[in-house]
């Protein structure tokens, strides 16, 4: 962090000004843009690689230029000429407008406007300012702003800190600085803004109290209409006089905000885009793709993904803003998806670089851990899936990228991490257990699982996966042993885990053999490589789509009806987007589209319920409401509107290293036509176009430049043998029937009323679908009749609504609709 600030500096002339507001003209252009009315409670996150603000919508905020926090409960109160009435700024906020670039909060009063802007800087690793605050002043009479603020110079858990810090006030001509003093001499922040005096500084012969520090700002609209006043921090440099690297800070934000435009307008023009009938699911598209870049966090020289943020209080944790292991790799699915490459070497080349002798693969490594000796604590390694998560992550960037070269540098490391796998069996099933960490739950209250089905699924997919990497790099005998490996488990999870009286599969196995027979959603991981399943699954999928799993706005973890149910816990109930994303890739993936896209847009709509443009880490399961320790910008939340929606409803699987392009779809009923720009095959970019035709669905793929690409509707393993073209085409059939639920979108605080869809039934002359909805009610379904002259009853061909009404009830209850032509 010091020598960041000595970098910057040595760039910078010698200053001999005072701090003066900012006369530069700074728009923001960059897009998406949600522009909502405040409420007090929702977060919002402004995050970049090297700090971030952290805040609810009335404007206060806290602070943070990774790893220290610098301030919290920031907060304005106002005095406005001839107007003896004190004016609480933060209650008057009116709107707040989110783009990738910039948040924006306006306070409105009948006198004056306030905006205050906020960005993190990206595009550049050496600007002075990494995360920047400037105010936009408007008013009709002069005005005094007092800006309070509690001084905090917190490193990040769990490194030790050095006392409550105090505010020295540094003058400078008509402005001055605050020196935030630790303990630690080596270790002070600065708090500045132009032309601002101090407010209360109590004398020595005061009582001791304890006040918040104040900037005290005077604003003369005829003076000083058209300025901007910044809000100048950091961490102090110990051989920079506080005003000289003030003023450096202050110098550096316009070229900071000139390359955070810049970043952001070039942001989507080679990521993947897509343009639906669904604008909503267009832009969620795009949020999601920025909220999993802004987790990139700068540690020295690397790059990491951290899981999430929300705000600290009076901790100094802000949400999951350190890395993760596990959040690392299920995202890089997303990453690649949209084509962003070299993310993803950064990410996994950030855990290699932690790998443990023996192989395994880190789970967290908190921002400060340079501060203590970080692998003596327990979290380190704490997890068990990491490692199947890690060879599963490289085959899908390989995959993806075709990039032998990254493979051939790593597989030393990859061999080491599946090594680990296979030497982790005490109980001799071959299957990798949880004697080595946690699989997914971390607490559970029969006691913690020997071998949960969750890291047995990740387990077989990685063992294909590693066949498949050994194969790339000419190991035969690996590739084959690991293929028999996965054949294997599929086995084991297949007669072990099945439970023929449920009909469904179980959460864990026990070190005696026994089952824990919990209905849970973990078994859907099984789905997720798009190279396996579980058999005899249908009537666990229709399960995960009923009431007992689904709520309006996600999928629980465990049914309502389990003994264990608690809707307001960590992993017995509450609803995860994680969770649905698994769920509705697993249902795309097994024939079940209509309730995959269900889960979808619950997990697209979440973009616009709390922390803007983000998606929060879990929700109760049982109303529409985030839990309060919920992350409010999680990563994988937001990866998992993307995985879904690009593998499964587009259902695109790139093969590089042979040139073909697997194309899967499953477009809503509604859909006539969809376009997705920008997908990537290793180094090719291609647009790829959806046209219903009768029966069929054409698929189109370009290219700018003749290229040879093969577009399959099957995978295969052999090369594209093509000839260059600019054009390619498939032709998919489409069921002669399909139906649609009405996407309605919960209201906070409801409960789980909607219809949904729990089986869909295709034969050779007739189509079935099973919903269920609240007992007398009733509801109208889309239908898309394909093959014409489809018939049911209260449906004739041509139409377009059928009307279902549900049997009497209290509960759910079920209507099977069958189609016949």
């Amino acid at each position: 962090m010091w020598r960041f600030f000595l970098a910057a500096l040595s760039l910078a002339p010698a200053f001999c000004a005072d701090l003066q507001p900012l006369t530069a003209s700074l728009h923001d252009q960059s897009s998406p843009r949600i522009q909502a009315r405040v409420s007090s409670r929702p977060p919002w996150t402004v995050a970049g690689e090297r700090g971030a603000f952290l805040g609810r919508q009335d404007g206060t905020f806290e602070a943070w230029i990774w790893p220290v926090k610098i301030l919290s409960q920031f907060k304005i109160a106002a005095q406005l000429a001839n107007y003896p009435v004190p004016i609480d700024v933060n209650a008057l906020s009116a709107r707040i407008s989110v783009t990738p670039a910039e948040t924006a909060i306006t306070y409105s009063h009948a006198a004056f406007t306030l905006i205050q802007h906020a960005f993190a800087t990206r595009g550049t690793q050496d600007s002075p300012a990494p995360v920047a605050m400037y105010f936009e002043i408007r008013s009709i009479r002069p005005i005094e702003f007092t800006f309070s603020f509690t001084p905090e110079m917190l490193r990040q858990w769990p490194a030790p800190n050095f006392g409550r810090p105090d505010g020295e006030w540094v003058s400078g001509g008509d402005s001055g600085i605050y020196v935030l003093h630790t303990d630690n001499p080596a270790f002070s922040g600065i708090v500045a803004m132009p032309g601002t005096k101090p407010g209360i500084l109590p004398p020595y012969q005061e009582h001791p109290q304890s006040y918040p520090l104040q900037l005290k700002l005077t604003f003369d609209p005829k003076r000083d209409t058209g300025k901007l006043f910044p809000l100048i921090l950091g961490v102090l440099s110990a051989t920079t006089s506080p005003k000289d690297q003030a003023l450096a800070i202050e110098n550096g934000m316009e070229s900071s905000f000139k390359t955070t435009q810049e970043y952001y307008s070039d942001f989507f023009k080679t990521r993947t885009t897509i343009e639906t009938p669904q604008p909503q699911l267009d832009e969620a598209t795009r949020w999601a793709e920025v909220a999993v870049d802004q987790m990139q966090v700068r540690i020295g020289a690397e790059i990491g993904l951290v899981a999430g943020y929300y705000e600290s209080a009076a901790s100094a944790r802000p949400g999951y803003a350190w890395f993760f292991g596990r959040d690392t790799l299920f995202t890089t699915y997303a990453i690649n998806s949209y084509g962003d490459f070299s993310l993803t070497k950064a990410a996994i080349d950030f855990l290699l670089e932690r790998q443990r002798a023996d192989g395994k693969i880190m789970h967290e490594f908190s921002q400060s851990a340079g501060a203590i000796d970080w692998k003596s604590t327990p979290y380190f390694y704490a997890a068990a899936d990491s490692v199947p998560l890690l060879v599963m992550a490289m085959w899908d960037y390989e995959r993806a990228s075709g990039d032998i070269d990254f493979l051939k540098q790593r597989w030393p490391a990859v061999r080491k991490a599946y090594q680990f796998e296979r030497s982790h069996d005490s109980d001799g099933d071959g299957i990798y257990e949880n004697t080595e960490g946690t699989g997914w739950v971390e607490s559970w209250p029969p006691g913690m699982p020997h071998q949960e089905i969750y890291l047995a699924a990740l387990d077989q997919q990685a063992s294909e996966a590693m066949s498949n990497l050994a194969s790339l790099v000419n190991e035969p005998d690996v590739a084959r042993d690991a293929a028999a490996t996965a054949g294997r488990i599929a086995k084991t999870i297949a007669s072990e885990y099945f439970e023929p009286k449920e009909n469904s599969y179980a959460f864990s196995r026990n070190a005696d053999g026994t089952l824990d027979r919990t209905p849970s959603i973990y078994p859907a991981v099984a789905w997720w490589q798009n190279t396996g399943s579980l058999p005899n699954a249908d009537a666990m999928l229709s399960h995960w789509a009923s009431d007992d799993f689904s709520t309006d706005w996600g999928t629980r973890d465990i049914a309502a009806s389990s003994p264990l149910y608690d809707p307001i816990s960590y992993h017995q109930g509450s609803v995860w987007p994680l969770f649905t994303g698994w769920v509705s890739l697993a249902e795309y993936r097994s024939g079940h589209p209509a309730s995959g896209y269900a889960h979808l847009m619950q997990n697209a709509r979440l973009t616009w319920l709390q922390d803007l443009g983000s998606t929060t880490e879990l929700l109760s399961g049982a109303f529409y409401a985030p839990l309060g320790r919920s992350s409010s910008h999680q990563m994988w939340s937001s990866a998992m509107i993307l995985i879904p929606l690009l593998r499964g409803l587009f259902g695109i699987q790139p093969d590089a290293a042979q040139q073909r392009l697997t194309i899967q779809p499953h477009l809503p009923p509604e859909w006539e036509h969809a376009v997705v720009h920008n997908v990537h095959l290793g180094s090719l970019l291609l647009d790829v176009t959806y046209q219903r035709t009768g029966q069929h669905l054409d698929v189109t793929a370009t290219t700018k430049t003749p290229a040879a690409v093969c577009l399959d509707t099957v995978p295969k393993s052999d090369p594209c043998k093509t000839s260059p073209e600019t054009v390619h085409r498939e032709r998919v059939a489409l069921p002669p029937v399909e139906i649609s639920i009405r996407d309605d979108e919960p209201r906070e605080g409801d409960s789980t009323h909607a219809l949904k869809v729990l089986a869909e039934t295709h034969e050779s002359h007739r189509a079935g679908f099973t919903l269920t909805a609240p007992g007398g009610s009733v509801h109208s379904i889309y239908v898309r009749d394909n093959v014409g002259g489809a018939h049911a009853d209260g449906f004739r061909s041509g139409d377009k609504q059928l009307t279902v009404r549900f049997p009497e009830g209290s509960d759910f209850q079920k209507q099977t609709i069958w189609f016949s032509w």
